[in-house]
């Protein structure tokens, strides 16, 4: 998961980053990676590599034909259903996992809906949030790729249109007439480019997860409880803890992040919100796009020729074309952290109070669920590959804290009152003193206090105004 789907990256948050795009992880090249290089945030550098890999810098016909990738899916090249074909990153993503597949048997199937049965009766007893779960699914990967395309699909399609404009838009004239002979298939390369990585990206992750709540969103269809019986018996390897104890850990995890998405109807939009807010403020600085392409053109060894694809390549190379992060955009991204954070956090508290006195393995097994994200799990992995974000494991453990806290000083109900309303939750400061934010919750009603301030706000502000009082905090 270490490529960009989307081809840009965020150098600006680290630095040390925007030396590493020439190394294996970002190649631009058609190695096992596939992803394009971090100072080529668009890809470009790849295509005109390619034809000129090949010989020389033909039509767009020769250009195909002289990628093998392109010349096996060119029957995909008329897709016109958005900015990422959806069709290639089923096909792909599913022919990767091919060699591994296992099908879930009927033991399997009847495992995994008793636990999380059993899960939710455990939950039962630490939340007054009712069960989010009417049916329980065991999932192979490929299946699991299957049933959650409409979800991705849904949060990333805004992304590559995003990309895709700003890329069009922020290209000066000089660019602009080297990229003229693709023009007519520039929007279909696209869709094939990106449902290309988006299905490999796909294919990594469904290797990973257990349920359908493991990047911290509900991907599955609502009411849905799904555990993915090949992973959760990976998660287990090596833990030497019974295969029905790792499941019903993974169960209760799954039931718990169900609950919440289940009865905090604004948290999944939310949460799709700050992805697609990030989305609206990708651009790029054309004037500093052409200053920055005559500086590169006068450094290079005998300077840009349009005729030859490897000076191109060099150029869009070059990191001329990184988008820089915007203030909005790290507003949109210190919100996704923050609610994912909590999101985890509350899951992480639930599943101590259900399992710590009852799963022998419960140490254990949080110990590995805490290890995995540290190092990479798949909600960080995923928010890293789409909008750069490397979801901090201290934001984790701060939020758990709040959780934690608020159960043991306020009670759970207290806790879960929280999640009321947006405007309720520690924000991202809070969480820097969670046990101030605590404290403060026992001083006074803070639901109370939010009722009577928009109260007053709709009285102060009569008709359309009123409505924003209910605006969540940023």
């Amino acid at each position: 998961m270490s490529d960009l789907p989307f081809g840009f990256g965020v150098p600006d948050r680290d630095p040390e980053r925007r030396g590493e795009s020439g190394g294996s992880g970002g190649s631009s090249g058609g190695g096992s990676g596939g992803g394009p290089a971090g100072n080529d945030p668009f890809g470009l550098g790849a295509l005109f590599g390619a034809a000129g890999g090949a010989g020389g810098a033909g039509g767009p016909a020769d250009l195909l034909g002289k990628m093998p990738l392109f010349a096996e899916l060119q029957k995909l090249m008329n897709w016109s259903g958005g900015p990422v074909n959806w069709d290639l990153a089923r096909q792909g993503a599913i022919s990767q996992l091919a060699p591994g597949h296992q099908p879930t048997s009927a033991g399997e199937r009847s495992a995994v809906t008793e636990a999380l049965r059993l899960a939710d009766l455990w939950l039962d007893q630490v939340t007054e949030l009712p069960s989010g779960i009417d049916r329980g699914l065991a999932w192979s990967r490929v299946e699991w790729v299957e049933q959650t395309l409409p979800a991705w699909a849904a949060l990333i399609d805004p992304l590559a249109e995003r990309v895709v404009a700003a890329m069009t838009s922020a290209l000066p004239a000089e660019a602009a007439s080297i990229a003229g002979p693709l023009a007519g298939i520039m929007g279909q390369m696209g869709g094939v480019m990106f449902g290309a990585q988006v299905g490999q990206a796909l294919a990594r992750l469904a290797d990973e997860v257990t349920t359908s709540t493991d990047v911290g969103l509900p991907l599955g269809p609502q009411g849905a409880g799904v555990l993915v019986p090949q992973n959760v018996a990976a998660f287990g390897a090596g833990l030497d803890r019974p295969e029905d104890e790792v499941r019903l850990f993974l169960a209760l995890r799954e039931a718990a992040h169900q609950r919440l998405f289940a009865h905090v109807p604004w948290l999944r939009q939310q949460l799709t919100d700050a992805v697609h807010a990030y989305a609206r403020g990708i651009h790029v600085d054309r004037e500093a796009i052409e200053r920055s392409i005559q500086d590169a053109m006068g450094g290079m060894e005998g300077g840009l020729d349009p005729s030859d694809p490897e000076s191109i390549q060099r150029l869009l190379g070059s990191g001329v074309l990184e988008p820089e992060e915007t203030p909005e955009q790290q507003m949109a991204l210190r919100r996704l952290e923050t609610l994912l954070a909590l999101v985890e956090g509350w899951v992480d508290s639930l599943v101590a109070a259900a399992a710590a006195e009852r799963l022998p393995g419960h140490s254990a097994l949080a110990e590995t669920m805490r290890r995995r994200r540290a190092s990479g799990g798949p909600a960080e992995q995923t928010f890293a590959t789409l909008v750069g974000l490397e979801l901090r494991p201290r934001r984790l453990r701060d939020a758990s804290t709040v959780w934690g806290a608020m159960a043991q000083q306020h009670g759970t109900a207290a806790r879960d009152r929280l999640w009321s309303h947006p405007d309720l939750l520690p924000t991202s400061d809070d969480l820097d003193e969670p046990l101030d934010f605590v404290a403060r919750q026992g001083a006074a009603d803070p639901f109370a206090e939010l009722t009577d301030g928009l109260a007053e706000q709709a009285g102060d502000q009569p008709g359309d105004d009123a409505e924003d009082g209910d605006t969540p905090r940023g």
